[in-house]
């Protein structure tokens, strides 16, 4: 995913995606990859760093995470909160999508959507 300041980028994404169980794979100057606690040589998800604008997809599109638990939803949250994204849907059940559908929105610094569900 794109970024435009990575270190603060960073941040953000250290405090949601260890939430739920992720930890960093790398480091590098211009990316940052995330993969699972048990198994953190592998990434799966990466921030990227550009020099040229960044290009949020539309309005529609959001990235899911799958959450373990209903707390470790409300861990995303608090946290992304805490490192500067925008409450964009507090923790919650969204029966409209499922009865046991757990989840949680919010905005990172360059306007990506991003949800943590649990169901």
């Amino acid at each position: 995913m794109q970024v435009s300041d990575l270190e603060a980028s960073a941040k953000l994404y250290d405090g949601m995606l260890f939430a739920l169980g992720y930890k960093r794979a790398f480091t590098m100057e211009i990316a940052v990859g995330y993969g699972f606690v048990i198994d953190k040589e592998k990434d799966i998800f990466a921030i990227r760093k550009m020099d040229s604008p960044v290009t949020v997809p539309s309005e529609g599109f959001h990235i899911a995470f799958t959450a373990k638990s209903r707390k470790d939803v409300d861990r995303f949250f608090k946290a992304g909160l805490r490192f500067g994204a925008k409450n964009n849907g507090k923790p919650g059940l969204r029966k409209h999508y499922g009865p046991d559908y757990y989840a949680a929105f919010v905005i990172d610094l360059d306007g990506h959507r991003l949800e943590a569900v649990n169901k």
